[in-house]
């Protein structure tokens, strides 16, 4: 079967090909009769109008690219759907990419989103990210830029974040209503702004008089080694911050092989996208950062780059304590 083109549907119909094309736009200058004959025609053919011309010749893709580190995380998942959401809403496709949290992986999905023109991109960038060149190149074709969770500290960037410090703080105020005494508190990549500012906001709002020991995990299995390591010390916590989801199911899992008893034993909070909390019984009380409302927020923020607004101040996402059993 060929591909249908307005010189097809042309010469079926006995019209020019700019009376077929101005009909399927829905030109005041073509009548109804004429309209209808094309519209019918085009749909039986299966016409689909060729995208990359149509890129081409307006410079206008009506195509967002999105960067994550994985897919395969219900934070980056909820941020996904909301952002494919309105995409579609406001008649842009989506074009997701994952970096694995490799720098050269990362650099390659931006050439990618270079190639085919998007009309902006959602990134959170990796750890590793140190040379901001390949956004650099973005920024020069004047493709709009909106960095998430895990941002630079670029000046003049356009950044939407939850409240790092907000939830940090109400997490850490949430240990002080109770009787602890010594907190293992476990963080993510130090070099990242995400686990600066959290760690600062927890350490500070902490009450003087609570032991706090801070561990830093990559990944669920140095949460794991971590937590059952000082599970193990002579000295032991009372209790368990988790800085994210990822360092929750890590820890849980040494919490679990321990036998130790939530909250009798060990209490457990954590930063959360709020799915990971309701597995466990009982159930973890958290500070939710919802992945969804980010993913709405940076949409919101991505319509008003497009319109012309420079303003790069960063938005911050309110956070809330969900009470759950574990304190």
């Amino acid at each position: 079967m060929t591909n249908t083109t307005l010189k097809k549907i042309s010469e079926v119909l006995g019209v020019s090909i700019s009376t077929v094309s101005r009909a399927l736009k829905n030109h005041p200058d073509i009548s109804e009769k004429t309209k209808a004959k094309v519209i019918e025609l085009a749909q039986t053919l299966d016409y689909e109008p060729n995208a990359n011309a149509i890129h081409l010749r307006t410079n206008n893709s009506n195509l967002f690219g999105l960067v994550v580190p994985t897919i395969s995380n219900y934070f980056y998942d909820a941020f996904i759907a909301a952002i494919e959401e309105d995409s579609r809403q406001q008649g842009y496709s989506l074009i997701i990419l994952q970096s694995g949290d490799d720098p050269v992986i990362e650099a390659n999905n931006l050439k990618i989103c270079r190639q085919n023109r998007v009309s902006g991109v959602f990134a959170c960038i990796t750890p590793a990210t140190k040379d901001m060149q390949p956004f650099q190149k973005i920024f020069a074709m004047g493709i709009p830029v909106v960095f998430f969770d895990k941002v630079p500290d670029l000046a003049n960037c356009h950044r939407v974040c939850v409240a790092d410090t907000a939830a940090a703080a109400l997490a850490a105020n949430a240990l002080n209503n109770t009787a602890v005494k010594h907190v293992l508190a476990i963080f993510g990549n130090p070099t990242m702004s995400i686990s600066k500012k959290r760690l600062q906001a927890f350490s500070g709002a902490l009450q003087p008089e609570t032991q706090c020991t801070i561990g830093y995990a990559y990944n669920s299995e140095e949460a794991i080694e971590i937590t059952a390591k000082h599970l193990a010390a002579s000295k032991k916590p009372d209790a368990v911050f988790c800085m994210s989801d990822e360092i929750l199911t890590g820890a849980m899992k040494a919490i679990q092989i321990a036998a130790w008893l939530i909250p009798k034993q060990i209490k457990v909070i954590a930063i959360s996208n709020g799915f990971f909390p309701n597995l466990y019984h009982p159930t973890i009380t958290y500070v939710e950062t919802s992945g969804y409302r980010l993913g709405k927020l940076a949409f919101s923020k991505m319509m008003t780059c497009l319109s012309g607004d420079t303003n790069t101040a960063e938005l911050s996402l309110p956070c809330t304590l969900v009470e759950g059993g574990s304190l």
